[in-house]
Parts: structure tokens; C-alpha cells; sequence
């Protein structure tokens, strides 16, 4: 579905941005264009045929757009930022923090929802990290090259130690999320958990031969209770399927759990869990048995 303008929610309609965004952002200057950065806006219904993933500078970036799956606009491109988000309610405007808390507001929004998108024309150099340094830059000449230098070995070594550094710091975000959720702090709590999510390492492999983090799994099903304690089902059943799929085997859990009680009441939930946890008592075979057996049915012979 493509944008329209409404005023109550928007700072102003794409007609406007549009008129703007041909405008030449500066003389050149020492040979190059210095340009401005560029913004559309859109106003979509959900559900939204655009994905997003985390960014090296903890922004959402545009990875697939597809209206097969929902409702997109022309304008988005991969690659695209989220700038602005409308708020889970009302007409507030959010500016675009970091992942989770887009995610956030997105999946809770009741109504359109209203983006305000940083053109980045295709270049997909946000979701890879910030420019990159030096010893970087010598690392990729020498893989180019087929040499292993200085510079492969130092790229390493800082690779080690980022790896390293971003797990401690998604730990200590996880927990600052549980206690978030413990303190009833529901809206803080969802934002962390998407986060903490959204950091997930790429080619994982764990000692057991994982392709999952453990902290994935456990976060996920956290986001479902988190969603199910503010009624959003479907959001819900969504970070439980996730969870289900990524290895998360705590079924009695799953099924006991008063965290989970809204999504209960949906009949997605008991489909969702016995696709991963057939019960003990399968209620198709014992209606095969009794229409082989017939029993309780009433007979009627003629005799």
C-alpha cells in the first residue's frame, strides 16, 4: 500500500518531502558534491512487507521489501534507515534510537504505521558496520591478494576482542531486561529484549555445534511473555515461534506458564506448541480408534 498524508501523525506529507528531495544539497566542493542526507516518509497498514535487521550503529536498516508478504511502498529501498517511527499509540512521533525500540513500536502500533526513512539509495554499508579503519582497509587488501600480513593478524585479534566485548554487553543487556520485566517495566523491557535479539552473531557456532545462541532462544520466549502481558497475541505467538524454532524445549513450561495465559486463549497456541510437543494423549489417533471400534456409537443392526 503506498503512503497518503495524515496530518495528525505526520511532521509533513511525502508530496512535500518529495519536492524537497531534488533539491541539490551544495555546490561541489574540491572536486565531490557535498549532499545532504535525504528523507521520505511513509504511512503503511500492517502487516508491513518490509523486514529489517540491526545495523552496525544499533539502527533498522531495510533488508527485503516485498508486497507478497505485506504492504511496502516503492519508495523503500534495501539498505534504506528508519529515522522515525510512530509511537505503539496516538499520534506521537518517535526518533529512531536503536533496533529494539523500533521494533517495538512497530509491532504494538494499533492502526498505520508511519516511517520516516533515511535514503541510502542501495548501499548497504549500514548493516556492515561503521567506515571502515586503516588496519581494516590493510586486511582486505591482503585477503584481495591472497597474503596473510600485519594486518590480517591485527584484524583478528580486534575481531576477537569486539566478539567478545559485544557478549558481555548483551548479557548485561538481557538482564537489565529481566529486570525491566520483573518490575513490571513492560515497555522497557520489549525494547531490550528486541535488542538483545537483534545482536545475535552471524555464523554462530557454539561448543556443541549450535547455530544458535542460548541467549537467543531464552530472550525470545521472554519477548513472548513480554507481548502477552500487554495483550498483543499475535506479536506474541510470533517471539514464541521463534523461540520453538530456534531450540527452545521447555514445553511443560510453555504450556503452565501464567506469563503466557493471553496467548492461550488463542487456538493458534495449542497449534503452535503440539507442532513442536505432540501430547502424550493424541486426540486424532484415539478418534481413529473409536471409528474403527465404533465405539459409542449406537448400533444398527436389524436383528
Amino acid at each position: 500500500m503506498q503512503s497518503s498524508c495524515r496530518p495528525g501523525l505526520r511532521i509533513k506529507c511525502a508530496a512535500e518531502v518529495k519536492s524537497s528531495e531534488t533539491k541539490q544539497a551544495g555546490a561541489a566542493s574540491n572536486g565531490k558534491a557535498d549532499k545532504e542526507p535525504e528523507y521520505y516518509e511513509v504511512t503503511l497498514q500492517k502487516p508491513l512487507g518490509i523486514r529489517f535487521s540491526r545495523g552496525g550503529d544499533g539502527g533498522a536498516y531495510v533488508v527485503r521489501t516485498d508486497p507478497k508478504i505485506g504492504n511496502t511502498d516503492p519508495q523503500v529501498e534495501v539498505g534504506d534507515k528508519i529515522a522515525q517511527v510512530s509511537a505503539s499509540f496516538g499520534t506521537d512521533i518517535w526518533e529512531a534510537q536503536n533496533f529494539g525500540q523500533v521494533m517495538y513500536a512497530i509491532k504494538t502500533r494499533n492502526g498505520d504505521v508511519y516511517l520516516k526513512m533515511k535514503r541510502n539509495y542501495g548501499d548497504t554499508a549500514g548493516l556492515m558496520g561503521e567506515e571502515l579503519s586503516d588496519s581494516q582497509k590493510q586486511w582486505q587488501n591482503e585477503r584481495r591478494g591472497g597474503n596473510y600480513g600485519m594486518g590480517t593478524k591485527e584484524m583478528q585479534a580486534a575481531n576477537y576482542r569486539n566478539r567478545k566485548e559485544t557478549e558481555k554487553k548483551r548479557r548485561e543487556l538481557f538482564d537489565i531486561a529481566l529486570g525491566k520485566f520483573r518490575k513490571n517495566d513492560i515497555q522497557g523491557a520489549l525494547q531490550d529484549f528486541e535488542e538483545v535479539i537483534s545482536m545475535e552473531p552471524k555464523n554462530y557456532l557454539g561448543d556443541d555445534f549450535s547455530r544458535i545462541t542460548q541467549i537467543y532462544r531464552v530472550a525470545q520466549y521472554n519477548l513472548a511473555c513480554c507481548y502477552a502481558a500487554i495483550d498483543q497475541v499475535d506479536a506474541g505467538l510470533e517471539a514464541l515461534g521463534e523461540a520453538l524454532a530456534a531450540g527452545f524445549e521447555q514445553f511443560g513450561k510453555v504450556r503452565s506458564d501464567p506469563n503466557l495465559d493471553s496467548l492461550r486463549t488463542s487456538p493458534k497456541f495449542k497449534m503452535l506448541i503440539d507442532s513442536y510437543d505432540e501430547p502424550v494423549i493424541n486426540d486424532n489417533a484415539i478418534k481413529a480408534i473409536k471409528n474403527l471400534f465404533s465405539f459409542g456409537k449406537k448400533n444398527n443392526d436389524d436383528d
